[in-house]
């Protein structure tokens, strides 16, 4: 649709001040024109697939794909300013009638700034199904849409929504830092669109919208799969002691032990560490001696550290 042209105007005369002069004054207003209806210029629509990148500390990014609904149609319309009487009435609403609907925002917000945990299905990776009809059926297809890119990306994190949601955190398989590429998430969510589309058309499955993205540059460090893996990064662990106290700290993986269950940790070489031993100094003797030596179980949470 073009641009909306031939628009009509309509002119307002303002009478001048009878003791005017013949020149117009400046203290006096002339002639105004107003516009009738707003110009509009139509603009090319975004395609299906959304790339949304979100700066914060945590780099990530984002892929939406959402399937064009049907019912819907697009329809441009110009804005209408319509006047309202004080006399007019107004339907009252009840707060009570949106207690539910703010409930499950808050929770739904809650959830999304909670600290992540192993197995959430989100942060923390591993799955978390919301119980519904087609929640398992939708990932058995995502795995298998994994295992077709050859063993080049992974899932590291898939939860599925009451609100016919799926989100879907991938992994790089083939680089140490386990990150993929803009070109994986966006190949990985066009291939996995392509099969809930097909089962939507069938009727199997709801609609579903879809979002695919990275694990992120702090991602969590699943105990003990990961371990190998990342044991050459700092890391910041959460884990508690034999009298149940939760202490915290970066630190970096000396070694572990599957047999006896146990884990060897000392200090990372890193600012935050670095200066409790002084402004510009670096570590210290008793710094650099510090061991923790402690069950893996008793590992709470463990994540990559980004030094910034």
């Amino acid at each position: 649709m073009g641009s909306i042209s031939n628009l009509h105007t309509r002119t307002s005369l303002l009478a001048p001040h009878p003791y005017s002069s013949s020149q117009p004054n400046p203290f006096y207003p002339q002639f105004i024109n107003f516009p009738k209806i707003p110009s509009c210029n139509s603009y090319p629509l975004p395609s299906s697939s959304l790339i949304n990148l979100t700066a914060n500390r945590t780099p990530w990014c984002v892929v939406t794909a959402k399937k064009k609904n049907p019912s819907s149609e697009s329809v441009l319309t110009p804005s209408i300013v319509e006047e309202v009487s004080e006399d007019d009435d107004f339907e009252e609403f009840d707060d009570e009638d949106f207690d539910d609907e703010d409930d499950e925002i808050e929770d739904e917000y809650s959830l999304e700034d909670a600290e992540p945990r192993a197995g959430d299905g989100g942060g923390g990776g591993g799955i978390s199904l919301a119980g519904t009809k087609w929640d398992k059926q939708v990932l058995t297809m995502a795995e298998q849409v994994s295992k077709s890119f050859d063993g080049e990306l992974g899932i590291y994190a898939f939860k599925t929504l009451q609100n016919s949601a799926i989100r879907v955190r991938i992994e790089s398989l083939t680089n140490k830092s386990g990150s993929p590429t803009m070109e994986d998430i966006e190949a990985f969510s066009k291939a996995y669109r392509e099969r809930l589309n097909e089962a939507e058309t069938n009727g199997s499955i709801p609609y579903i919208s879809l979002e695919v993205s990275s694990p992120g540059l702090e991602r969590v460090v699943r105990v003990p799969e990961d371990l190998e893996r990342f044991k050459d990064r700092p890391m910041y662990v959460k884990y508690t002691t034999d009298v149940d106290e939760v202490c915290d700290g970066v630190l970096r993986l000396e070694s572990f032990d599957l047999g006896t269950n146990r884990c060897i940790w000392g200090l990372a070489d890193v600012k935050v560490n670095r200066e409790k031993a002084g402004k510009g100094r670096p570590l210290n003797k008793k710094q650099r001696e510090w061991r923790l030596d402690t069950p893996l179980e008793s590992l709470v949470l463990v994540r990559i550290y980004a030094e910034f």
